[in-house]
């Protein structure tokens, strides 16, 4: 008989439909079956031993929530015998009627009734980064509360209580390069751990071990069963500063473990994270999808994909769409398809970069928030972004070869490899943020969601002779929509002491006189924009999450206690 090794997670709903993950111990037909008579069945298709299948749901109807059950071969395996949680939910966004929407949308009144969950404009969206995996029930936690086990107590024990629609996932998921102790102990049984990459993941069934512990913790795999969730990867899905750099590249590649390491991340992130992040019809559309389904057993398919992602990362587009309603939501590849050559360094292949400008362009007033989910934050402390811009400079020999020697060395012993280290990425970034926020038809704010850095922190952009961190206009160049930082990490991993001061000085005027002569070594112009920390940082273990009602935005966060509870330490109104 089937057994459900790993899920249900709900990864997309829409109005009508949805899309639910699950892993079974063998070949078989996986069913989703809806209390309202809704479900949907699909075949497990196999990748190295293993069998999964994304089922869609259809017949769901908008505005309501629906309990759901999940079979294997006609086997009811989900809910779990004695769960002590309530039924897994499928929730759909109501129907949104288009006149009356616009009506309020622009009418300079959000709506707000006090019943933001009813009428079918709000959406609430959570969002975090940075989970290395809790412990097992009862063990001793190094790294304190998890914030998604508090956020899954919460609405276990309330089912009143404030349910996210949808929960962003912003990287670093998994830990390739950082493993739990129980996990070292099978990599040990396994294959020992002297030779490289020793403690580390090394292929596609090690990988398997870190989604088997992150997702079978119960509170997490609970939660991921009744909230929809997009989620992108960043470094630690495949290892620690991935593609920093052109060198750095070299030199992994001359290991003999690297390749099986890269293509085995590659291929266990298209199966548990990237093929949920699809809607039901780009997944009818998808020709590796329709192959790895067809065939009886995708291995093959699926690393003849990944070999050709490692070879030419350009062809292979990670980045991907959602719409809710009026909130447009982007999420971006800013690992995978980076350009590495110093005399031509981007943090997005071409491809994606257009991509990119074409999707927030897209149906001009169509969207009243812009958000564009990026692992990595686009508006840094000052001190960190002018170091990076600075090492970037002498990595690309504005200083002579001596000193693009030690910038390489700098860069990865510093991790100097966000959006600042790619200046001519950030500058376009930051030219198509002022595009899509400016004119008649702009929405009311673009947020960039981020995570990495293991901190909190609110930063505003201030455009020349633009708009102000306080919202005032002083004529030029500046968007008329709010444009806000949003950076929150991380969900469950530590914070050591050199972070929490490191972090607090890069945003300290003396910092931002250091960094100043970090510029004038590297001959970096000035930057397109200059920013403010307009709140934060806080440290500890968080979520953020916006509420997005009409042309309004709301941003609370909220930090994991020692009793597992969430506090709130911030709210704030984003577009008053």
């Amino acid at each position: 008989m089937a057994g459900l090794r790993l899920g249900p997670l709900l990864r997309y709903a829409d109005g009508s439909s949805a899309t639910v993950w699950v892993e079974a111990s063998r070949p078989c037909a996986a069913e989703v079956r809806c209390a309202d008579g809704a479900g949907g069945t699909a075949r497990t298709f196999q990748v190295a031993g293993h069998h999964y299948a994304l089922v869609p749901v259809t017949g769901l109807t908008a505005g309501t929530s629906t309990a759901y059950e999940v079979l294997l071969d006609g086997t009811r395996v989900w809910p779990l015998p004695d769960s002590r949680f309530p039924p897994s939910e499928i929730r759909t966004p109501a129907a949104i009627d288009a006149d009356a929407y616009d009506a309020e949308a622009f009418d300079g009144d959000d709506g707000d009734d006090g019943d933001d969950g009813d009428d079918g404009c709000s959406i609430r969206v959570a969002f975090g980064s940075c989970r290395w995996a809790a412990p097992p029930a009862g063990g001793h936690d190094p790294v304190g509360p998890d914030a998604l086990d508090s956020l899954a107590a919460r609405l276990a024990a309330d089912p009143a209580a404030e349910r996210p629609d949808v929960l962003l996932l912003l990287g670093d998921q998994v830990y390739a390069d950082e493993v739990s102790d129980g996990t070292r102990e099978r990599i040990a049984a396994r294959r020992g751990l002297t030779d490289p990459p020793g403690a580390e993941v090394a292929d596609f069934e090690e990988y398997t071990w870190l989604y088997y512990e992150s997702w079978l913790d119960p509170e997490v795999r609970w939660l991921l069963s009744t909230v929809p969730s997009c989620m992108v990867f960043d470094d630690h899905d495949v290892i620690d500063d991935w593609n920093t750099s052109a060198s750095w590249l070299a030199d992994m590649r001359a290991t003999p473990w690297w390749r099986e390491r890269l293509l085995s991340g590659l291929m266990s992130y298209w199966v548990h994270q990237h093929l949920g992040n699809l809607t039901p019809g780009e997944l009818a559309a998808d020709p590796l999808y329709a192959a790895v389904r067809e065939t009886p057993d995708g291995t093959d398919v699926l690393r003849a994909f990944a070999c050709r992602a490692d070879t030419d990362p350009a062809s292979v587009r990670w980045s991907y769409r959602r719409d809710f309603g009026r909130v447009r939501l982007l999420m971006v590849d800013t690992r995978a398809a980076r350009v590495l050559a110093e005399d031509g360094r981007a943090m997005l292949a071409p491809g994606d970069a257009q991509w990119l400008r074409d999707q927030v362009l897209d149906g001009p007033g169509s969207y009243d928030h812009l958000l564009i989910g990026t692992s990595l934050p686009w508006l840094l402390p000052h001190l960190v972004h002018d170091a990076e811009e600075w090492d970037a400079a002498l990595c690309r020999g504005e200083r002579g070869a001596r000193w693009a020697r030690f910038g390489e060395k700098l860069r990865r012993a510093a991790d100097l490899e966000h959006w600042a280290a790619f200046p001519a990425s950030f500058a376009a970034l930051t030219e198509l943020i002022a595009e899509a926020g400016t004119g008649p038809q702009a929405p009311a704010s673009v947020l960039v969601l981020s995570g990495d850095v293991h901190h909190a922190y609110v930063a505003e952009p201030r455009w020349p002779d633009g708009t102000g961190p306080d919202g005032s206009r002083t004529g030029g160049t500046g968007p008329d929509a709010r444009v806000l930082q949003l950076t929150c990490s991380p969900v469950h991993n530590s914070i050591p002491l050199s972070i929490r001061v490191g972090f607090r000085f890069g945003w300290s005027a003396l910092a931002r006189a250091l960094g100043r002569r970090f510029r004038r070594h590297g001959r970096c112009p000035r930057p397109p924009v200059d920013w403010r920390r307009t709140g934060g940082p806080w440290f500890g273990n968080q979520l953020m999450s916006l509420t997005l009602h009409g042309r309004s935005a709301r941003l609370r966060l909220e930090q994991a206690r020692g009793d597992g509870a969430l506090t709130t330490v911030e709210e704030s109104d984003l577009t008053s």
